[in-house]
């Protein structure tokens, strides 16, 4: 258990310098969904590329989070639809402009966008169609992994952007080049990647922090109970008209 113990403590000293670096953005992401959520406008979530789609399947009709979450689930960049086919589509510049036509999103909505690189030209092209639209932007990413990627590197967009330089809030992942932070001797690439848990534990963040300010101003969001616990298909269910016309891949 040597290198699985080595893992947790690397897990633990990233949250830990997300907590004592990113809380005020955290929090400051938290009042503008609970502010969209008072008006009755659903969240978008975008993680354009690869294992970056996890972050937006992880708010999205997950036990415990908000109704008002809608997943951008796009096809394109979704590694069951082949891992090196995702990779070449996450490139190709104009693609992440697509997307976001194809949910349908205008002026005064919110879009969530996480990559844990922020440099991919679906994430750039993203970030900047919804600014052009008049949507209202946060992002996740790693600041660090971005300003180590070369200009010419060729996962950037031709703009060269950085993702958390084009969004209305950013919160700073911490992810480090390359991802994974384990070295095992005599290997030569490092294991256990981190992306994954500081997504989720930001993500879920925000959506805490928002159902709380929303619960102290007397509004009680509807959340999602699992389907798998004793009447959660029947606390559910007396939503989902509310929502199925609103979320598009409810």
């Amino acid at each position: 258990m040597k290198y699985a113990l080595n893992y947790y403590e690397n897990v633990k000293s990233y949250l830990e310098q997300i907590i004592l670096t990113e809380s005020d953005s955290i929090n400051k992401a938290a009042k503008i969904v609970a502010n969209q959520i008072k008006e009755d406008k659903v969240v978008y979530v975008y993680g354009p590329g690869g294992h970056s789609n996890l972050a937006s399947q992880e708010l999205f009709f997950r036990a415990g989070g908000l109704m008002h979450i809608s997943a951008i689930l796009d096809e394109g960049t979704l590694l069951s639809g082949g891992a090196l086919r995702s990779m070449a589509i996450e490139r190709i510049p104009g693609y992440g402009k697509i997307v976001i036509g194809d949910y349908g999103l205008k002026s005064g909505d919110l879009l969530i966008i996480v990559n844990a690189y922020g440099i991919n030209s679906a994430t750039i092209d993203a970030a900047m169609e919804a600014k052009r639209l008049g949507v209202k932007t946060i992002g996740v990413s790693s600041f660090k992994h971005a300003a180590s990627t070369p200009k010419e590197h060729p996962a950037r967009h031709p703009s060269k952007e950085n993702l958390h330089d084009l969004v209305d809030l950013a919160i700073d992942s911490k992810v480090d080049v390359g991802d994974a932070v384990i070295k095992i001797d005599s290997l030569e690439q490092k294991v256990g990647a981190i992306s994954t848990f500081v997504n989720s534990y930001i993500l879920n963040s925000i959506s805490m922090e928002a159902i709380a300010l929303l619960v102290e101003q007397g509004i009680h969001p509807p959340i999602w109970q699992s389907g798998n616990s004793t009447g959660g298909d029947e606390w559910n269910q007396q939503f989902i008209s509310r929502f199925k016309d609103k979320i598009k891949k409810l």
